[in-house]
């Protein structure tokens, strides 16, 4: 197997141009003697509330356990149905199915890879409890339709912005335009720590309280435990390096957003290949750039590539509809079944050189093509 030169994502050189900061934010959790929650953990949420602009930031252990507990404060649990998409990691349909609740999926905009607000009214039900729009690859789904459906049959919305740290929806941050907004720092993430972490935002002082109880073992206090809760709590070792990283979310995100023009204006010149669409509405954060092949090329392009020292992904290769975890009927939802076919993401990160897009990554593409 040939070495992949260029990663479709590389860590290192971010943390690189951060290393002294970095060090020193360890340097002083290490000295604190201060490890799970604390200061620094404090510290984190309320940077982080207000770079979203919400009133509430509930730092948790994982972007999972955000979907989760995120769905619980917001009442969800067994005998309810909640409405997603079935083009997404599978966390988000197995938080639904971890509350006890049952995810009804939803079709996508092949354009955007996002559920289809359109598509929603058909799978609502008596049961219908709450509606969890995706902002996929760092774009946002169309938040407004979502929010008049929600308000017209009285559902909660709880935004998975684990892709879409720093993106917008009509100039608001994503994550804080729902009732509440998950997000993932997982390592590979736009604003990404150096292991597991979550976050849970929101304006609404019971779905925070809730939220908080619920990451410690269902208890205001310790000792005192009112509910059955969970133990994912933030650690303050990656509250720590994701304080420095979010001093510098807005530069390394446009970064990416000049990458992903680079390689636009360049594969809009070439067959075969659909760029990623960026709708009106949205500012695009690129967690992925994400093209689609089609006429079944899509994983002799990915191998292609590979043998040439470029690594590339695909997210998803299966619908979460498909996983022999539900094993839904074939059909249910095409158009995520097409777009699984064809999405490959591309290399990409605030560091990537334009360089190495030009005279690398665009002349293996234009062969394989």
């Amino acid at each position: 197997m040939s070495k992949i030169e260029i990663p479709i994502y590389d860590p290192r050189p971010e943390i690189a141009a951060l290393r002294s900061e970095i060090d020193a934010a360890i340097r002083r959790v290490v000295d604190s003697g201060r490890f799970i929650l604390g200061p620094e953990v404090e510290a984190f949420e309320e940077e982080v509330a207000d770079y979203l602009g919400v009133k509430h930031a509930v730092g948790l252990n994982s972007g999972t356990d955000a979907l989760v507990i995120g769905l619980r404060a917001l009442g969800v649990g067994p005998g309810d149905e909640v409405i997603t998409t079935p083009f997404t990691f599978f966390a988000t349909a197995e938080a639904i199915s971890l509350v006890g609740a049952k995810p009804v999926f939803v079709d996508i905009d092949p354009r955007t890879f996002n559920i289809d607000p359109a598509l929603i009214p058909a799978a609502l039900t008596e049961r219908t409890k709450a509606v969890v729009p995706v902002h996929l690859y760092g774009q946002a789904a169309d938040m407004d339709p979502i929010l008049a459906i929600a308000r017209e049959h009285g559902l909660k919305v709880l935004e998975d912005t684990a892709q879409a740290f720093g993106g917008e929806y009509k100039g608001k941050k994503l994550g804080t335009i729902g009732d509440a907004g998950a997000f993932s720092f997982f390592p590979t993430k736009n604003l990404g720590g150096f292991g597991d972490g979550g976050l849970l935002a929101t304006n609404y002082d019971g779905v925070a309280e809730m939220a908080r109880m619920l990451r410690a073992h269902g208890a205001k206090r310790k000792y005192q435990n009112e509910i059955l809760g969970y133990n994912s709590r933030l650690d303050a070792l990656q509250a720590a390096v994701l304080r420095v990283k979010l001093r510098h979310i807005d530069e390394f995100n446009e970064a990416r957003r000049r990458i992903a023009a680079f390689y636009t204006q360049r594969l809009a010149e070439l067959g075969g290949i659909t760029p990623p669409y960026e709708a009106p509405y949205t500012k695009h954060v690129y967690h992925q750039y994400t093209v689609r092949i089609t006429d079944g090329r899509r994983d002799a392009v990915a191998a292609g590539l590979a043998e040439r020292g470029i690594g590339t992904m695909i997210y998803y290769p299966t619908p979460v509809h498909r996983l022999p975890v539900y094993d839904e009927s074939a059909g249910c939802c095409p158009l995520a079944e097409d777009a699984a076919d064809e999405a490959l993401s591309l290399p990409m990160g605030p560091r990537l050189d334009r360089r190495t897009v030009e005279e690398r990554i665009l002349p293996a593409l234009l062969t394989l093509l």
